[in-house]
């Protein structure tokens, strides 16, 4: 079914591979029929061509990126224009589209998400932006249909911001990222490594995108094969794929943690583009050149592909739906294994109850979002559920389509309609159900889902009430399936039916009498309308001469989430409240973490008003125990007075920063005073990058070694002259017993730029005017 190369490999004509080994000179000669240096063969990557063009360093090993578009949603778009109004924001400049998918319900906290609304429609006047209003699209569906385009690339602050499908390097990133292209700076990362996904055969029945994107997450993300690295899809299979198809492939690549993806473009990407009434953005099919060198590949024989799950808490933990039906217990005995790590033991968790007759059954499914709400998707779900019904006891199913034109297509022809008769819900474009604020299962429930992530407690419930319910990744087929089954787990291998082979008709003026589009023209005159929830990013200093830090969290799972540095669902709607939100910070996975956040920002608060003149209390007495602390330090390090010594927390993870790119699973760290976070690792570039452009230490220590504990101090002594003269080792003591211990660790590589927003205290600071 699948093949990893363990080296890299050329590509002859978009369809011989090639493995780079000491016969592949002689084989490329005979394939290609001349000699190719693996230098340039790199250069002829779709990936390349697309960095190249948008490069503007000159050296292409150093990028230093500007996008064509910007993208963000409601629960991102506050801050990130807060960010840069506080930096000297005057007028986007490149087209910023501000969609709201996300606090749509408007159903916590009074008015506070309508407020963002209104604060995003007034912004997009105000600066020459577009905006999407509530229910309209999820932001992912939008970019598709209105800004995607061939050789682009676009810049998203949501992790699923993934348009490779139609010619489009698209990337997720955290909001100070966008920050950085709203005043003309640029996005500084490394030439990636690019990986081939060589697809070829063409999927067999019943087998829809998720169930390919699942094959491929289970079989790289814990190999970290394309982590950080462009997936590039290839390969004669690509052809035998709709364009529907592949969004559902390409989007789900997130969960990998490569940076981004590309596939090739043919005459089905250019219909796409016919069909949203906008063909010229097609631009030129993308293919790699004649002979392409990769960093590594994957090679998928589509036919081989078999529906799959995505059991809790990963998408991952990955199984063909037909093993999980042969193995009932053995799956489940994993799964409620993985609980005892991923829910810390809070809450008892078993799925034994539910297999019935030696069935599995679920109680809820879900067909929503970027991933799952495609029109070819619920146009299949619509034929395996017709004529069939979902019965009237705990088992129920919502429908999300991904847009109102996609929602107006099904309701022309008449899916909407055999769906809500089989007792489905079809409800309008919302993200609710990927980050829990919408369709939260009962407790103990287990719910199928064709959306992006099952992670612990990510469906909204709450391990601190004593609430537990989890989340399986499926296709729409197998839902439907599913659901025809009244709940009993079902592949759509099993569907004995055929599909219809729907066709889509795009209806451009749904967006034309309700989206607001500046074309790019600023309105300085319009007043932006806030309201009482939206806050000002609290006054932050610059690294001082010396740290002390204080360990507030300490955890120990392989892979900690952004959803547990911050938990999504309700939560959300206080993210325009940077202050508000971090009472949120960690409060699944570790609920004491905020208040022993706050002790030691006590101590730092003191100190500022200390050197600022405003208070005479020394900062040592601000925290009891603090002052021994700083007696054994000052007995070895006398100038580590208030004047050069900052203080502030710190966490250790062993891997931190899976899955969002929501900039709050630091920002919240930040505002509650934390300086730094230390890991073995960290799960994705872009969690590394909010660290940083919130003005913290993305501090390395090697995977074993720990000469701390949960609230012990580290003393890192001259951390400011380290990060000036990018030392390679950070040195540092833990305080204990009186001594300090000496150990060091690392800080990974920086830029110039980094560093400089690290020295200043974050990016806010660093582009004040």
């Amino acid at each position: 079914m699948m093949k990893l190369y363990d080296g890299g490999v050329y590509l002859v004509d978009g369809t011989q591979l090639i493995p780079d080994d000491e016969n592949s000179s002689a084989a490329l000669a005979a394939a290609a029929g001349q000699a190719t240096s693996k230098e340039e063969a790199a250069k002829g990557t779709i990936a390349y061509g697309i960095l190249k063009a948008h490069n503007t360093s000159g050296n292409m090993q150093k990028l230093k990126i500007k996008f064509d578009k910007l993208t963000s949603h409601d629960i991102t778009f506050v801050g990130i224009i807060q960010t840069a109004r506080a930096s000297g924001l005057e007028k986007f400049p490149i087209p910023y589209v501000l969609t709201n998918c996300h606090n749509s319900l408007c159903a916590v906290g009074g008015t506070i998400n309508e407020d963002d609304h209104m604060f995003g429609l007034t912004c997009a006047k105000k600066y020459g932006g577009v905006y999407v209003p509530p229910h309209q699209a999820v932001i992912h569906q939008f970019a598709r249909e209105m800004l995607a385009g061939g050789g682009r690339m676009i810049l998203g602050s949501d992790s699923h911001t993934r348009y490779g499908a139609l010619g489009t390097m698209a990337m997720g990133e955290g909001g100070p990222e966008l920050v950085k292209q709203l005043l003309s700076q640029t996005y500084d990362i490394n030439m990636p490594g690019v990986v081939a996904v060589y697809l070829k055969g063409e999927p067999a029945f019943g087998v829809g995108p998720q169930d390919v994107a699942l094959a491929i997450i289970g079989e790289v993300f814990d190999k970290g094969y394309v982590k950080n690295k462009v997936m590039e899809f290839v390969g004669p299979g690509v052809k035998n794929l709709s364009a529907d198809f592949r969004i559902g492939i390409d989007v789900m690549t997130t969960e990998t943690t490569c940076l981004s993806s590309i596939w090739e473009t043919d005459e089905k990407i250019r219909e796409f583009y016919q069909i949203h009434k906008r063909e010229e953005d097609f631009g030129e099919e993308l293919h790699p050149a004649k002979v392409a060198y990769y960093d590594g590949c994957i090679e998928i024989d589509l036919s081989k592909i078999r529906p799959m799950i995505a059991m809790p808490f990963h998408p991952s933990n990955t199984y063909t739906i037909e093993e999980v039906n042969q193995n009932l217990s053995d799956v489940l005995a994993d799964v409620e294994k993985r609980a005892l790590v991923s829910l810390d033991g809070a809450v008892e968790y078993s799925l034994k109850d539910k297999v019935r007759d030696g069935k599995f059954y679920v109680d809820q499914g879900i067909i929503a979002g970027c991933a799952g709400g495609g029109f070819e998707n619920i146009c299949a779900a619509s034929d395996i559920l017709k004529g069939k019904y979902i019965g009237s006891d705990g088992f129920t199913l919502s429908v999300y389509p991904a847009s109102m034109p996609v929602y107006m297509e099904l309701i022309k022809n008449g899916c909407a309609a055999t769906l809500m008769e089989t007792g489905a819900v079809l409800k309008t474009a919302f993200c609710g159900p990927c980050f829990g604020a919408g369709d939260t299962p009962a407790n103990n429930a287990f719910s199928v889902r064709h959306s992006t992530r099952n992670f612990p407690n990510r469906e909204g419930s709450k391990l601190q009430n004593g609430q537990i319910a989890s989340v399986a990744l499926m296709d729409a087929r197998s839902i439907a399936a599913t659901a025809a089954n009244k709940g009993r787990l079902t592949p759509a291998s099993e569907f004995g039916g055929s599909f219809t082979g729907y066709s889509y008709h795009f209806d451009e003026k749904i967006y034309e009498n309700r989206v607001f589009d500046s074309k790019g023209v600023a309105d300085p005159a319009t007043e932006i309308q806030f309201g009482p929830n939206i806050k000002d990013w609290p006054k932050m200093v610059a690294l001082t001469d010396h740290l002390v830090l204080r360990v507030v969290s300490e955890i120990h799972d392989p892979v900690t989430t952004t959803d547990e540095l911050i938990p999504s669902g309700e939560t959300s709607s206080y993210r325009s409240n940077p202050l508000g939100l971090a009472e949120f910070a960690l409060s699944r996975k570790d609920p004491a973490y905020v208040g022993r956040a706050k002790e030691i920002q006590k101590v730092e608060k003191a100190r500022e008003a200390f050197v600022a003149g405003e208070s005479q209390e020394k900062p040592c007495s601000a925290l009891d125990g603090f002052h021994d602390v700083m007696m054994t330090i000052t007995e070895k390090f006398p100038d580590a007075v208030p004047e050069k010594t900052g203080v502030g927390s710190t966490i250790f993870a062993v891997k931190p920063g899976d899955g969002s790119a929501r900039e709050q699973a630091a920002s919240c760290q930040k505002v509650l005073g934390g300086w730094a976070n230390i890991a073995n690792e960290y799960a994705t570039k872009r969690y590394r990058s909010n660290l940083i452009n919130w003005g913290m230490l993305p501090l390395l220590i090697p995977a074993g070694e720990l000469p701390f504990a949960n609230l012990d101090y580290i003393f890192l002594p001259n951390i400011r002259k380290a990060v000036e003269e990018k030392a390679d080792t950070i040195e540092a003591y833990a305080v204990k017993d009186g001594g300090l211990t000496a150990f060091t660790m690392t800080l990974g590589e920086l830029t110039d730029e980094e560093r400089q927003i690290i020295l200043k205290g974050c990016l806010i600071n660093y582009n004040r005017v």
